[in-house]
């Protein structure tokens, strides 16, 4: 009996060892499965970040060939400008040379037409001479400034035959003087396109015309010629509506006008 309690408790002594054993080495392989898991984790974790690395350096690489191929493009167009811009450039010189040829060939085409301009005024009806002869004189001194470009010289020479055209369709009244027998005389001139220039002397009212054919002034007689320049004058100045008014262009004819 005693020897079977001894094997007994040998057998149970020898069970619960194999039992703590056996959970030793459960542990162990669970520990162990822990640690492998942990590792894993760790590796994931080093996969995932070498992937997201690798992810951004395609995305900017990808970036970067996109910059280039925009450079590449950009440098092309900067190419086909210069080029352009050369052909510009060519061209420009061209004009300048051009412009040079016609600079030198223009100005004195411009002094001829102030020639013309000045014996115009003297040859005409003497209407506003001082104003005209002014002008003409301004255009001999801007003609040799060379501050002035000839563009603008050109311009003004137009602009003054312009004028001088302008005062063929016109009816103006201004005051002036007179002169008349080695006598001034302050008068109101009534000009009628370059058809008629008339006059009223201011304080006496005698009245006449310039003769182009006697290139002199020569005085109307009678109240009638007198009321048609003052009529004339009114309508120059518009204080009354424009209507029909007789004037004279010479001695022996009368145009109704």
């Amino acid at each position: 009996m005693w020897r079977y309690i001894q094997t007994g408790s040998l057998l149970l002594a020898l069970s619960l060892g194999a039992n703590s054993l056996a959970q030793d080495q459960v542990q162990e392989i669970e520990q162990e499965g822990l640690e492998r898991t942990e590792a894993g984790k760790q590796v994931q974790k080093k996969v995932d970040s070498l992937h997201e690395n690798t992810r951004n350096l395609i995305d900017e690489y990808e970036s970067h060939l996109k910059l280039v191929e925009g450079l590449r493009m950009y440098n092309n167009m900067l190419a086909k400008q210069l080029e352009a811009q050369s052909e510009e450039i060519g061209l420009l010189k061209n004009s300048i040379a051009d412009v040079a040829i016609v600079e030198r060939q223009i100005l004195p085409l411009m002094s001829r037409m102030i020639d013309g301009l000045e014996q115009f005024v003297e040859l005409d009806v003497p209407f506003l001479l001082e104003e005209r002869r002014k002008r003409v004189a301004k255009l001999r001194e801007l003609l040799l400034r060379a501050d002035v470009t000839v563009a603008e010289k050109a311009r003004r020479v137009l602009e003054a035959y312009q004028i001088e055209n302008d005062y063929g369709r016109t009816i103006e009244a201004y005051k002036d003087k007179l002169a008349l027998a080695n006598a001034s005389f302050d008068a109101d001139f009534l000009r009628i396109g370059r058809v008629a220039l008339m006059y009223r002397i201011v304080g006496n009212e005698d009245v006449g015309f310039w003769d182009v054919e006697s290139k002199s002034w020569v005085e109307l007689d009678g109240v009638p010629w007198r009321r048609y320049i003052e009529q004339g004058l009114k309508i120059a100045r518009q204080e009354i509506a424009p209507e029909l008014i007789s004037v004279s262009i010479n001695p022996k004819q009368e145009v109704r006008r």
